[in-house]
């Protein structure tokens, strides 16, 4: 788990030096500041062996350089040394060279003005050490001086007793030693950002309660890593500290429950009192010994509240200031003990999850060339999930290339004996009929909705609200805001192995294919507790048939879903005419289903989600049928369907999806009632002329009338619809209607050709790509008024010319195939947009060079677009795939390659472009570029990255290295252009060629720049700005920081 730097943290030897004169301080303040030190675990360089002299001792230097702080105690006499004086230019020196922290406190009457300035009786004492001394000594302190008055400190006289300020000056040291993490954790990617969210829950500055806090996650997610680098990073700061690992189960067997306390309270108190062995003989021991004590105890993998309460029953235990931590996967426990101020740890992004796998594969933070797209891979199939990375990552360590295809082509089918019972432990612990909520789940109903699964379990023996809540609370699935339930792709497959390990005849759902066969064919394992069958069948040799009886004798059979992942055309599942369903069916999903029509048998009353896509079916059912239940109909790519039946006592259903059912004509009139319906799909029904009136359907938001030839105009839509696919035929009606959809955020327009991106199975991509459009050559003015419109996609309109000024809230435009598209309209000043892409749109290639620059000089967004030359904008450019620059200050890089085909592509939606940057040979970021779909001529496509390096830091060299996901796809040219000042106004300012900062608007010097960033390094240092004084006042005009120097 690397971190993407290069440099390592250093290792301090004192945490604090204190530069002081001693007879002013050293029996008095320094004496009690080095005790409070000792009391909150810093460590403080000692001089008093150290022989005074007229120069300041090498020992001395050695320990301000070794030292990660230094305190200067500016008291009346301190200028009356020349040794603190050369102490001080020296602790300047490491603060510009070891980037040290240095702090004041001005003692006594010292005012820091007096000191700043050298004024005063502190000024006089520094005159007479200055007497006899050289021009530059005095030079070289004075400065010293000026930087030790600026810094903003302690003030003696702004405290009305000494303790309290030394406690103030102990804890000022203890959050800024708080601020890097010990070695042991240095390389972890993301622990950073984990630790700065738990100080915040810590609330570390508050020493006069105790706290308790949790860290809570699914089993793997890291929270024990967590856990251990907070306590390594924290520990120093606690009088005592102490970390009790792995309490899973400790309430299981042993003594009674007032033993079992007993045992667990001489345990931690022999770690925090580091003396083994101790034995008690009552629970009163906790409060006597560290009542008095500031302690940090981390309670790890807690499982039960009698380890809480014996442990942690009450916070008078603990002296103040005390933290107790507690991490677990169970947060009802963490609420039931009354411990609401919890963690939650995310999964990491899935950069971060590959830098983790990478870093235990290969001992660094990126895969080497050529284990790319297989570091994906195996990143993919941990989904994220941290345990799995590192356990799969040393697995994976040392091998070969096609080691690491057989192995990931295995582990894709069965899990990880490693992972699998680190993850079952959660399951083994669920009530059975939790247990059997977790598997429903993981077969059918991971990524649903609350409701869905309410509404399937509705007649069961499962108590839903709180079997998801128990599983919620123990990490098993999380609930999103909207409601929707998600299950680690891991956690699935540990739920499936649960099931397959019972004997047959206790298994609630069948998901191996052999097993299915037995059932479907024989009879065989038919039991009543039987509630779902989940089958590919795909994986069959040859076709089967299925006995008549077999799922009639599946009498609590709740789910059933059939599909085929091949789409090899074979129809392998022969259904007899007679078939008996059984008759508590609540999800039927049967994909290629043989049949013309459905069997009588069906009982349809039960039913919530009807899927019968790339069906045979010709007609459904007869006449009205009781659908109080069903919510969604899909019915895609049912080619030969001839109608749609009755659907008046459908009145729950909300999704409704007929798209590239060619063969029906109409939608039935019982839509037009359907008052939840939420989603209506017709795309590419070439063969449909009528649809009912949509107007009054209060919960439409999705329409698709992609491909409709037939239909001689735009049906009435809703105010609500906020997702609209329509033919350019319709863009008239359109217009008319465009006042009343203020919701509408995304808007499909197709011409004359219609994309792939529209079908939903491969094999069908070629049935129909061109249609009679409407050849329009203009987009109606008045698409500026969808105050809402986010997306905006324009495809196949070849006549189209020019485009018009889109409102101010559009994020995305895709114009795919418009061959004649020349003319753009500048993007408004505070436009949102974040994607253009222009997809083989020919004339922007080379004619229409102020539509490429609009194109181009977009601030923030990706674009994609024709074109054979990498615009002058990238002034860094070289042929190929990779370039190198060099720089000392950048805010960040736009990039442009251009890619030109090889062959024709056929993977259209899975192309990657991807930039791997390093800086002094240390890879820093890789940035994906997405391709939306298959190109024909050579294409630019723009992106950019945020990598920042500051004007004060070395001169670096930047490598960029593109590369991309498909061989069809070829990198001929790439560019860079550096972002170097971020303005206000979020323009980017670019060097041009001479090296200069310009915009179109205003150009800035080179001076000005660096006086300002100066500037603000000082101030960096500074709690107070008004204590800073300068006669260059008029060098700093206020115009200037508003360009975030």
């Amino acid at each position: 788990m690397a971190s993407s730097s290069s440099s390592r943290p250093r290792t301090w030897r004192y945490s604090v030096f204190t530069s002081f004169h001693g007879p002013d301080v050293r029996k008095t303040f320094l004496s009690h500041l080095r005790k409070q030190f000792n009391n909150n675990g810093i460590s403080m360089f000692d001089d008093q062996r150290i022989e005074r002299g007229q120069t300041i001792a090498p020992e001395l230097i050695t320990a301000i350089r070794e030292s990660r702080i230094s305190i200067v105690v500016l008291s009346k006499y301190y200028a009356s040394s020349s040794w603190c004086l050369d102490e001080l230019v020296e602790i300047f020196k490491c603060k510009e060279d070891k980037n040290q922290i240095v702090m004041t406190v001005f003692y006594g009457g010292v005012d820091p003005s007096d000191v700043r300035k050298q004024t005063g009786d502190f000024g006089d004492v520094f005159k007479k050490t200055c007497a006899r001394k050289t021009e530059e000594e005095r030079r070289k302190w004075s400065q010293a001086l000026t930087y030790a008055g600026n810094i903003a400190g302690e003030h003696f006289l702004n405290w009305s007793t000494v303790t309290s300020m030394i406690e103030k000056i102990a804890r000022d040291v203890s959050n800024k030693l708080n601020a890097t993490v010990s070695n042991d954790f240095e390389d972890m990617v993301g622990i950073e950002a984990h630790l700065e969210k738990m100080q915040s829950f810590l609330h570390l500055d508050d020493e006069d309660g105790v706290m308790l806090v949790g860290i809570c996650g699914p089993a793997g997610i890291g929270k024990t890593t967590i856990a251990r680098a907070l306590h390594s990073r924290l520990s120093s700061t606690f009088q005592l500290s102490c970390f009790m690992e792995n309490l899973r189960g400790s309430c299981n067997n042993g003594p009674d429950e007032y033993g079992l306390k007993l045992r667990l309270q001489e345990l931690l108190l022999s770690k925090t009192l580091n003396q083994n062995g101790m034995r008690k003989n009552h629970l009163g021991m906790m409060r006597q010994r560290l009542c008095d004590q500031k302690v940090l105890i981390v309670l790890d993998d807690v499982d039960d509240l009698q380890q809480l309460e014996a442990l942690a029953n009450d916070t008078n235990w603990f002296g103040p200031g005390s933290r107790i931590i507690v991490t677990t996967e169970d947060q009802e426990l963490l609420e039931q003990f009354g411990i609401h101020n919890t963690y939650h740890v995310d999964f990491p992004t899935t950069e971060e999850a590959c830098k983790i796998l990478c870093m235990y594969a290969f001992k660094r933070s990126w895969a080497p060339y050529g284990f790319e797209k297989l570091a994906e891979r195996a990143t993919e199939l941990c989904s994220n999930l941290p345990l799995g990375l590192r356990v799969m990552g040393s697995m994976l360590r040392g091998k070969k290339e096609e080691d690491w295809e057989g192995l990931l082509h295995r582990l894709e089918k069965r899990s990880i004996p490693k992972i699998n019972a680190v993850l079952r432990v959660g399951f083994d612990s669920l009530h059975e009929n939790d247990q059997t909520l977790f598997l429903l789940i993981a077969v059918f109903f991971n990524y649903a909705y609350v409701d869905h699964v309410k509404a399937m379990l509705a007649d069961s023996n499962l108590d839903v609200r709180f079997g998801l809540k128990t599983l919620a609370y123990k990490s098993l699935i999380q609930l999103s805001i909207n409601g929707e339930i998600v299950m680690h792709k891991l956690l699935q497959k540990v739920g499936i192995q649960a099931n397959k390990s019972q004997e047959p005849w206790k298994r609630k759902v069948l998901t191996d294919t052999d097993d299915i066969l037995d059932a479907l064919e024989n009879d065989f394992g038919c039991s009543g507790s039987l509630m779902g069958i989940r089958f590919d069948i795909s994986t069959i040799k040859d076709s089967i048939e299925i006995s008549p009886r077999a799922l009639k004798r599946m009498r609590n059979l709740r789910f059933l879903r059939i599909y085929n992942t091949r789409w090899d055309g074979n129809n392998r599942v022969h259904v007899p005419d007679d078939m008996d369903f059984p008759p508590r069916l609540k999800l039927l999903h049967w994909e290629e289903f043989p049949g013309a029509c459905l069997p009588h048998t069906l009982r349809l009353e039960n039913l919530v989600e009807l899927d019968f896509g790339n069906s045979k079916l010709k007609h459904l059912w007869k006449g009205t049928q009781p659908l109080g239940y069903l919510k969604k109909l899909n019915l895609t790519a049912s080619f030969y369907l001839e109608e749609l039946p009755d659907l008046a006592k459908a009145t729950n259903l909300e999704i409704l999806d007929v798209s590239q059912c060619e063969g029906l004509v109409e939608i039935h009139s019982s839509v037009g009632n359907l008052h939840k319906l939420e989603s209506l799909e017709m795309g590419l029904c070439s063969n449909l002329e009528v649809v009912p009136s949509l107007f009054n359907l209060a919960s439409l938001e999705l329409v698709g009338l992609v491909g409709c030839d037939k239909l001689r105009k735009l049906p009435d839509i809703p105010p609500t619809v906020a997702e609209l696919t329509i033919v350019d035929t319709m863009l008239e009606e359109f217009t008319a209607s465009i006042r009343l959809w203020s919701r509408l955020d995304c808007l499909i327009i197709v011409g004359g050709v219609i994309p792939s991106v529209f079908w939903t199975k491969p094999h069908v991509v070629k049935l129909m790509v061109e249609r009679s459009g409407a050849d329009i050559e203009r987009i109606p003015d008045c698409f500026k008024d969808l105050k809402s419109l986010e997306e905006l996609s324009i495809f196949g309109c070849p006549k189209l010319v020019s485009l018009p000024e889109f409102p101010r809230s559009l994020k995305v435009l895709w114009v795919h195939n418009c061959e004649s598209l020349e003319t753009l309209v500048t993007f408004p000043f505070d436009s949102q947009i974040e994607k253009l892409y222009f997809t083989d749109c020919l004339k922007l290639k080379l004619d229409e060079a102020e539509a490429r620059r609009i194109i181009v000089q977009q601030r923030s967004c990706q674009a994609f677009l024709p074109g054979r030359e990498i615009p002058e904008e990238f002034n860094h450019r070289a042929i190929g795939n990779s370039l190198t620059i060099s720089s000392n200050a950048f805010f960040g890089f736009k990039m442009c390659v251009m890619v030109s085909h090889i062959s024709e592509m056929d993977n259209a939606f899975d192309v990657e472009l991807m930039c791997r940057i390093s800086i002094n040979g240390c890879p820093t970021e890789n940035c994906i570029f997405s391709i939306p779909i298959r190109v024909q001529s050579e294409h630019l496509a723009i992106f950019k990255t945020g990598t920042t390096l500051r004007k004060d830091e070395q001169f670096s060299e930047i490598l960029f290295e593109f590369s991309c996901s498909s061989q069809d796809l070829a990198i001929v040219e790439c560019g860079v252009q550096i972002l170097q000042v971020e303005a206000t106004n979020s323009e980017l300012l670019s060097e041009t060629d001479d090296g200069s900062l310009s915009d179109e608007s205003f150009e800035l010097d080179e001076s000005p720049v660096e006086i300002v960033e100066d500037l603000h390094g000082s101030l960096e240092s500074y709690d107070d700005a008004s204590r800073l004084e300068t006669t260059h006042d008029d060098l700093f005009p206020p115009t200037l920081f508003s360009f975030g120097f």
